[in-house]
């Protein structure tokens, strides 16, 4: 639920908890209410005052954005109803703003329950980290070493030393928070959006993409999923219309390539242990062939003169239809920047990512991010994380 429509929803139902004050002075004897014509007992009265205390207590949790806020605004709005039954001649208005507490309560439900897509993410994400031992990627001790570093080609190595990854443990996984906009197109409106991310390193890396966008002031639940032989991306409006639902060999692909962009941006300290074949080509660039399961894709990263990742260009990122069901083969870059310390790690905090599409559409950024947490998770030991 967008900022807004969240403290429009969270005003309407406090006035109308308030306002069940009214049957509850009453019926309980605190006052003479003339706007109330209809006899209320001291049941009813309790009633009222239930319902008055349960609707302000929604209204608070969902200020206050706690996770299950629509468990106490199911219960609130029956008990709610309930009240404006018992005395419906004067309280039947009181319905309007229950129509609006059911709707809250659905999306709520359906955006935040144990069906929706945020759920999924954290379901899999324990699932994911759990499955991946601490051990999975040593391969040489357990912190990375200046002699694992210097078998990449230069700027690469360089690159991995200003990470802050020598000496330190190897990474077996992260999870990241970032926030940014995004677009279907050159021509297409800026969607803004946060994210929460999981990615995982070993035998088969994984990945996990959860973001939550506005689209034409409407919530859009975005999930990609690829932990298994397959990758999936799924959308839903408003957590309830399902908008895309893309899988297959060719959503496999390129989310390979994405899994092979997160690990060069995010994870620098994986890349001693990644399944990639490195190519020197001179002192500004390296190319990359990166194996994931079926999938060998390939990228060109693009060092600046201080050995800093500033571009992340592939072939193999193939660009998918509005629906999902289709892909095409279009030229993909990442340009980063901004670096700067998250846990004592030195990572990019700004990219872009883009179409070269050929024309009349031509190179287009689509995807703009900001990098707001990353918790590199590492080994040294058992059990211990950097």
């Amino acid at each position: 639920m967008r900022t807004a429509t969240r403290w429009m929803v969270v005003l309407v139902l406090l006035a109308h908890g308030l306002i069940h004050l009214l049957g509850a002075a009453k019926g309980l004897g605190w006052a003479a209410v003339e706007a109330l014509t209809e006899p209320i007992g001291t049941a009813a009265g309790v009633l009222w005052l239930t319902a008055a205390v349960l609707v302000v207590l929604t209204a608070a949790l969902l200020a206050v954005r706690l996770r299950r806020w629509w468990l106490v605004g199911a219960v609130a709005l029956i008990v709610s109803q309930a009240a404006i039954l018992s005395a419906w001649g004067d309280a039947r208005a009181g319905t309007l703003a229950n129509v609006v507490l059911l709707a809250a309560v659905v999306h709520g439900y359906a955006s935040q329950g144990p069906t929706s897509y945020r759920a999924a993410f954290d379901r899999l994400a324990v699932e994911t980290l759990s499955e991946t031992p601490p051990d999975a990627v040593v391969t040489a001790g357990d912190v990375v070493t200046e002699r694992d570093v210097a078998l990449l080609p230069e700027p690469l190595a360089t690159y991995v030393r200003r990470s802050g990854a020598v000496g330190r443990p190897r990474v077996v996984s992260f999870r990241a928070r970032i926030h940014g906009r995004i677009r279907a197109g050159a021509t297409k409106p800026w969607m803004s959006f946060s994210g929460a991310q999981v990615n995982t390193y070993g035998p088969q890396p994984g990945r996990l993409f959860f973001m939550d966008a506005t689209m034409f002031g409407l919530p859009v639940d975005v999930l990609h999923s690829f932990v298994g032989p397959s990758a999936t991306m799924r959308v839903k409006v408003c957590s309830l219309v399902p908008l895309v639902n893309a899988s297959g060999p060719d959503m496999d692909r390129a989310e390979t390539v994405t899994l092979f962009n997160d690990l060069c941006i995010l994870a620098p300290a994986a890349i001693v242990d990644a399944a990639v074949v490195w190519h020197g080509v001179d002192e500004h660039h390296v190319r990359g062939e990166f194996t994931r399961g079926a999938h060998t894709v390939s990228a060109d990263l693009v060092f600046d003169r201080d050995g800093d990742l500033i571009d992340f260009v592939s072939d193999d990122r193939l660009r998918s239809s509005a629906d999902g069901r289709e892909f095409s083969a279009q030229r993909w870059s990442t340009p980063v920047g901004s670096y700067r310390e998250f846990r004592s790690r030195r990572i990019s905090s700004h990219g872009e990512a883009r179409w070269h599409s050929p024309d009349p559409e031509g190179t287009f950024t689509y995807l703009e991010f900001e990098l707001d947490d990353i918790a590199a998770v590492g080994r040294r030991g058992p059990g211990r994380r950097s």
